[in-house]
């Protein structure tokens, strides 16, 4: 599973009809490379075309000819799917949708930051299950990310509620996404994180045997136990070589 990257070529035709003084009919045409694969090999093409915001006719690379989607629509298909115009739109996909993804992919690797990623529980008062999580994602770039939730490795949609990309005002964004859920023992619950700067998905499983709070008491303490062991020893033995080199005198 893999972020879905896309990218747009925009066309906008002039308006070709005039009826009244208010109404102003026009056309336009939107091409769209869209891909999820590292290697490029799914590589999608779609030229579509509107009439006043209605698609009437699209070319898919996936079935290497165009479809209509009204009369008008279905008579230029057959039209075109019989002409040159068809071989031209099958090439597109290699001249100019994985040329212009290899370059951007390039650039984008080159200059992303992986997020840092935090998951906690949180509190909220007044909902409909016991326990609250929630996946921050902090200080990467490019904006475009993904966030989502795993119950025991499937996903889990209800529940969940999530900010958009909100900058940092310097470069970075951030993202957060939370779970309402009710524990059950025995499951795992995982944030999954979809980002440019990542070659896969990567999965960050919460521990719900104890609190966080309680977690980082345990961690300092222990780190306290450590240290007073370690100066401990370090008085034994500075003791020991002391007593070592006295000379008893006998009275």
């Amino acid at each position: 599973m893999s972020l879905p990257k896309l990218f747009s070529l925009i066309l906008i035709l002039p308006a070709f009809l005039v009826a009244e003084s208010a109404n102003v009919y026009y056309r336009y045409r939107m091409s769209r490379c869209i891909y999820k694969s590292s290697n490029i090999s799914d590589m999608v093409y779609y030229d579509n075309y509107y009439f006043n915001k209605y698609l009437f006719i699209q070319f898919d690379s996936t079935l290497g000819r165009f479809v209509g989607f009204n009369e008008y629509g279905s008579k230029l298909a057959e039209f075109w799917n019989n002409g040159t115009f068809v071989h031209q739109e099958r090439a597109i996909v290699d001249w100019f949708c994985k040329y212009n993804a290899e370059i951007l992919d390039y650039c984008i690797s080159d200059n992303s930051v992986a997020p840092k990623v935090k998951l906690s529980s949180v509190t909220r008062a007044g909902g409909r299950h016991p326990a609250v999580l929630m996946c921050s994602a902090y200080e990467f770039y490019p904006p475009h990310i993904k966030v989502s939730w795993l119950r025991d490795g499937k996903p889990m949609t209800s529940e969940v509620t999530s900010t958009m990309e909100m900058a940092d005002g310097d470069w970075y964004y951030q993202i957060h996404s939370e779970l309402e859920y009710t524990p059950k023992s025995g499951e795992k619950i995982s944030c999954m994180v979809e980002h440019a700067s990542f070659n896969k998905p990567m999965f960050y499983d919460w521990d719900p045997s104890l609190p966080e709070s309680e977690r980082n008491k345990i961690a300092i303490g222990a780190s306290g136990l450590v240290l007073g062991v370690i100066i401990a020893a370090a008085g034994l033995i500075y003791y020991k070589k002391k007593s070592a080199g006295r000379t008893l005198v006998p009275h």
